[in-house]
């Protein structure tokens, strides 16, 4: 790839998705986009290039975000944010919604769905907890391969075996062949849709919950900054934002606040523990 053509596709990732590829990474965009470029029958990497800068292939232009963002997801990743869900978090909020019944909850960078079916499950084993409420939960990727496999709820044995308890593959999957796939029910409690957190997100409304975990990590300061704080801006009074184990929001934004209680989760400035949080909101 020539250096051109390697400026061009750093400009694009960053204009379409804020992917920050670094100048050091041109032999994995060499590597990831071979598929994308042979699957759309060029003869070139140096071909796929010229399309992306002269013509507006919607598919193509996804294709090539989709190989090159990491897609990296499991059940219940990192497991503690989880726990934490289960154990405290969900049931606060719970409390301080008692009077409205209604809880809406946000997977922003949802991928093929893991994370937002790993909610749905700590939800469902509440049971009697949730009789009467609303419950919505989101989950949303600039994929649109990505969403169609959330949407389809079925994945491979080497998938469910990462970080699913069997407990919860008894519960809620059923066999297909080499594969698994989740329960109707679930499948019903998640929506997926498409959306690039890039653009603007407001008519999405505003969440108890918003999981954008492992996702800032790829973008540069500015966006960063962005990002969280419009995030900042879609949470309800006494709602908490996840992000990853690595991810911070110290030093890019003062719209939130780091939650004392529970590492990667914050917090709207001043609301301060997560118990007062919960009953103030």
């Amino acid at each position: 790839m020539s250096e051109a053509d390697f400026a061009f596709l750093r400009r694009f990732l960053k204009g379409r998705s804020g992917l920050d590829l670094g100048a050091e990474k041109r032999y994995l965009a060499e590597s990831r986009l071979g598929p994308v470029w042979r699957d759309a029958g060029l003869s070139s990497l140096a071909e796929l290039i010229a399309r992306l800068r002269t013509a507006e292939e919607r598919d193509l232009a996804d294709a090539t975000v989709f190989a090159m963002a990491t897609h990296e997801t499991m059940f219940f990743r990192d497991r503690q944010p989880f726990e934490d869900l289960r154990t405290t978090i969900l049931p606060r909020l719970l409390e301080a919604r008692a009077d409205r019944r209604r809880l809406r909850i946000w997977s922003a960078a949802a991928s093929t769905g893991q994370e937002a079916y790993s909610v749905a499950m700590i939800l469902r084993e509440m049971g009697a907890a949730l009789d009467g409420w609303t419950v919505e939960i989101l989950g949303t990727d600039i994929s649109p391969a990505a969403i169609e496999r959330a949407r389809a709820g079925s994945y491979s044995s080497f998938e469910v075996q990462r970080g699913l308890p069997v407990r919860c593959l008894l519960a809620h999957f059923s066999p297909d062949g080499l594969a698994w796939t989740i329960s109707p029910e679930l499948r019903e409690a998640v929506q997926f849709r498409v959306l690039n957190l890039l653009g603007f997100f407001g008519h999405l409304g505003r969440f108890d919950l918003i999981l954008c975990r492992n996702l800032a990590i790829y973008l540069d300061g500015p966006t960063k900054t962005s990002l969280f704080e419009r995030l900042a801006g879609a949470l309800l009074p006494g709602g908490l934002l996840c992000l990853g184990g690595t991810e911070t929001i110290l030093g890019y934004t003062r719209a939130l606040e780091p939650d004392p209680n529970h590492r990667g989760f914050f917090v709207l400035p001043g609301t301060g523990r997560t118990a007062s949080v919960a009953r103030q909101a």
